[in-house]
């Protein structure tokens, strides 16, 4: 009987789904940290789970020839980078092999596609998020929670993020020391600073600073921002979210800019976006403009076509398409997204786009009452996917061509699926490396109505 605590000999067998190498022991499932296909290594048994156990490897007797030596000083106990230690090329061959795995499983007549990855695949973070923790000495530290805890992880630079930003970051440690400023205390519910999330334009280079903070009263804050401001005149806008509940999510309702306009701006092909705190804008500039020509470019919009962008955001997939088709008609049920989405139009001037605030799945339900027709639909729901409500909506318009973005392709071929019984058929899967190091991957299908 496996036990935690214990030492055990094994090969790894293959990558799961979370990026850990999985080995059998004692027909159990043990899921191990930072290893590779076909290593053979001694691995201490450190959590049990409801499917196996996650264990970390003491010792390796076999290493595979993919393996590199992670560059990141805080890798090991962060956890966020799942795949850091293996060759890049190599990450891309197993998130291929692991989507056509999930594609066989579906039985669905899809090819999967090479994993389109990047030339430079670190950097590429346009949005961070650290917390804020006093260690055992007493001392404030900031950084990522260790994965399955919330125990702070101290960093001084990450590879993934652009070095300004961890330099504002650093700066911010040591103002909110030098003020006495207080983080927060999830378990006691006591303090001040919980959150510092900093988004970049990647073309603008425009920056903001968000603030996230246990309560309004901001004592010292002019002093605060304007030392800020001293040491990084770079910063755009800063702006202060209060979030007092007891909750793992890390921005609240409520906001006050400190300084600047409260967002700032960037360019995705070709087109300006303003950008709040709360705005859904993919973390990944260069890799989200692949992901968007390849939805694209295969419907072979010609102009005269009624395109719906079905959970639209701030309108980026829908303001990309506009100049392809006759109308553009964004959907999405987050008023500041449709909002910002609305400006975004304007100041684009793009006047065959409109944006309605509905749930996308009742919006179709409604279109397909007043028998309306949509020649393409695009679709990019969160990571559990659409619903059959919304899919089962799409049939009853008859819309010609849809395109599905996941960035969770299981969830993706349990929609298709449901697609497939309605009449619509892909031939193609394209995953594309948006979370380079991650065991993350995007995916994009077209399907085409299949007439009986």
């Amino acid at each position: 009987m496996v036990k935690v605590g214990g030492i055990y000999r094994a090969e790894i067998a293959s990558l799961a789904d979370n990026g850990y190498g999985l080995a059998r022991i004692q027909k159990e499932s043990i899921y191990v940290k930072q290893a590779l296909p076909k290593e053979q290594v001694s691995v201490k048994i450190t959590k049990r789970l409801k499917q196996g156990y996650v264990g970390e490897i003491v010792k390796w007797h076999v290493r595979d020839a993919h393996r590199v030596s992670s560059p990141c000083a805080v890798y090991q106990g962060c956890g966020s980078c799942h795949l850091l230690h293996c060759e890049y090329e190599k990450q891309l061959t197993f998130k291929q092999e692991m989507v056509k795995d999930w594609v066989k499983n579906s039985r669905l007549p899809l090819t999967v596609q090479p994993v389109i990855g990047m030339a430079k695949p670190f950097g590429y973070r346009n949005k961070v998020i650290v917390s804020f923790q006093r260690d055992r000495s007493g001392k404030l530290q900031k950084g990522f929670y260790e994965e399955f805890s919330h125990r702070i992880i101290p960093y001084q630079s990450c590879l993934l993020h652009d070095d300004l930003m961890d330099d504002v970051i650093n700066s911010i440690a040591v103002l909110a020391e030098k003020q006495r400023i207080e983080p927060y205390d999830e378990r006691r519910r006591r303090g001040f600073l919980r959150h510092v999330l900093i988004r970049k334009g990647r073309v603008s280079k425009e920056l903001m600073v968000v603030l996230v903070t246990a309560a309004a009263s901001f004592p010292g804050r002019k002093g605060f921002v304007g030392a800020l401001l001293k040491r990084h005149p770079e910063i755009t806008t800063i702006v202060q979210n209060i979030n007092s509940r007891s909750t793992s999510v890390v921005l609240g309702e409520e906001e006050r800019i400190l300084y600047g306009s409260g967002k700032i701006e960037d360019v995705l092909l070709g087109n300006r976006y303003q950008i709040s705190s709360k705005s859904f804008y993919q973390i990944n500039h260069e890799q989200c403009e692949v992901l968007y020509r390849k939805a694209l470019a295969p419907l072979e919009l010609k102009g005269t076509e009624t395109l719906l962008d079905a959970y639209c955001g701030i309108g980026t997939i829908a303001l990309s398409a506009a100049g392809h088709v006759k109308q553009v008609i964004g959907v999405e049920s987050n008023k500041q997204a449709v909002r910002d989405a609305i400006s975004n139009a304007k100041n684009n001037r793009i006047g065959n786009a409109r944006f309605i605030c509905d749930d996308a799945a009742h919006y179709m339900e409604e279109a397909a009452v007043r028998k309306q027709r949509f020649d393409v639909v695009v679709m990019d729901p969160p990571r559990s996917g659409s619903s059959e409500q919304f899919i089962k909506a799409c049939a009853r318009v008859r819309a010609g061509k849809i395109v599905y973005i996941s960035c969770d392709p299981r969830t993706q071929l349990r929609d298709l699926a449901v697609f497939k019984r309605l009449g619509y058929e892909g031939n193609t899967i394209i995953p594309v490396d948006l979370f380079p190091h991650t065991n993350h991957v995007e995916s994009v299908v077209l399907m085409s109505r299949k007439e009986k």
